[in-house]
C-alpha cells in the first residue's frame, strides 16, 4: 500500500474525534444532562484504560508465556515491566502532582473544566498514538485487511473519545451561572490533540515496530486516563445523583465494547 494512501487511513481514523465536538455548544445549562454526559465519558475513558493495559501487557505476557517453555531470556521481560509500571507511574502521579501545582498557582480548590478537557485529550492523544502505530505498521507488513479493519474500528472509538473530551466543559459556567461555550477554535484543537496522534502514529508505524515504544505511550495514556476518570467520578459524586453515575458509566462501557467488537470481528 502506497504510504500516501496509509496516512490518509490513518488521518480518517483520528478526525472522527471531531464528531463529538459540538455537544459543547450546547447553551442551555442542563444539570442533569451534563452530569449523564461526564458519567458516560468516565464510563467510555474506563473502557479505554482496560483496553491500554491489556495491549500494554499483551508484550510481557508473551514473554512470560515464552520464558515458562524455555524459550528467552528474563531480561527483556523485567526491562518491558519497568517501563509498564514506570509509564503508568508517570502517567498518573504526573498529573496529580500537575493538578496540584495548578491549583497552587490558582488558588482553585477543583481543576477548572477546560484543563480537565485538555488533560483528557492528551491522555486520549496518547492512546491514539499507539493506535496509528498499529494502522501503520499492519500496513507495512502487507497485512491490507487488518489496516482497514483497524481504520474502522479505531474511527469509531475516536468518535465517542470525542465526546469524552468535550464532556467536562458541559460544567463549565460563569460567576453568574451561564454557561461558557467554547469557540470553534477551541474544540478544534482539543480534537487535534486527540486525534492528531493517531495520523503521527500511522506514520511512525509504517518504518519500524517497537514493543517498547509501544509499551510506553499505552501505560503513559493508562495512567493519565485513569487520573481524568478519577475526576470525573468525582465531579459525578458531588452532584449527589449514584443513579446517573451507574447508569452513565454502564452507558460508556457498553459503547466502548460495542465499537471495539467491530475490530475483533475483523479478526483484529
Amino acid at each position: 500500500m502506497p504510504l500516501p494512501t496509509v496516512l490518509l487511513l490513518g488521518f480518517l481514523a483520528g478526525a472522527t474525534i471531531v464528531l463529538g465536538m459540538p455537544l459543547a455548544r450546547i447553551k442551555a445549562p442542563m444539570p442533569t444532562l451534563r452530569t449523564l454526559l461526564n458519567t458516560i465519558a468516565a464510563g467510555i475513558l474506563l473502557f479505554l484504560f482496560w483496553d491500554v493495559l491489556a495491549h500494554a501487557w499483551e508484550p510481557i505476557d508473551v514473554g512470560l508465556a515464552a520464558l515458562h517453555e524455555g524459550k528467552g531470556s528474563l531480561g527483556p521481560v523485567f526491562g518491558l515491566g519497568l517501563l509498564f509500571a514506570g509509564g503508568l507511574a508517570v502517567g498518573l502521579l504526573g498529573l496529580t502532582w500537575y493538578e496540584g501545582w495548578m491549583k497552587r498557582r490558582s488558588g482553585e480548590e477543583h481543576l477548572p473544566p477546560r484543563k480537565l478537557a485538555l488533560l483528557i485529550a492528551v491522555g486520549i492523544g496518547l492512546h491514539n498514538f499507539a493506535e496509528g502505530l498499529a494502522i501503520g505498521q499492519s500496513a507495512a507488513s502487507g497485512e491490507l485487511q487488518l489496516a482497514l479493519v483497524l481504520v474502522i474500528g479505531f474511527a469509531l472509538h475516536n468518535a465517542t473519545e470525542g465526546f469524552g473530551i468535550v464532556a467536562p466543559l458541559a460544567a463549565d459556567v460563569d460567576e453568574n451561572g451561564r454557561r461558557r461555550i467554547p469557540s470553534w477554535a477551541q474544540l478544534l484543537l482539543l480534537a487535534l490533540i486527540g486525534g492528531g496522534p493517531t495520523f503521527l502514529g500511522t506514520w511512525v508505524g509504517t518504518f519500524f515496530t517497537s514493543d517498547i515504544v509501544s509499551v510506553i505511550f499505552l501505560t503513559l495514556a493508562a495512567g493519565s486516563i485513569l487520573y481524568v476518570v478519577m475526576q470525573m467520578i468525582g465531579m459525578a459524586m458531588k452532584a449527589r445523583r449514584p443513579d446517573l453515575l451507574a447508569y452513565g458509566v454502564l452507558i460508556g462501557l457498553l459503547a466502548g465494547f460495542a465499537t471495539d467488537a467491530i475490530v475483533t470481528a475483523g479478526g483484529a
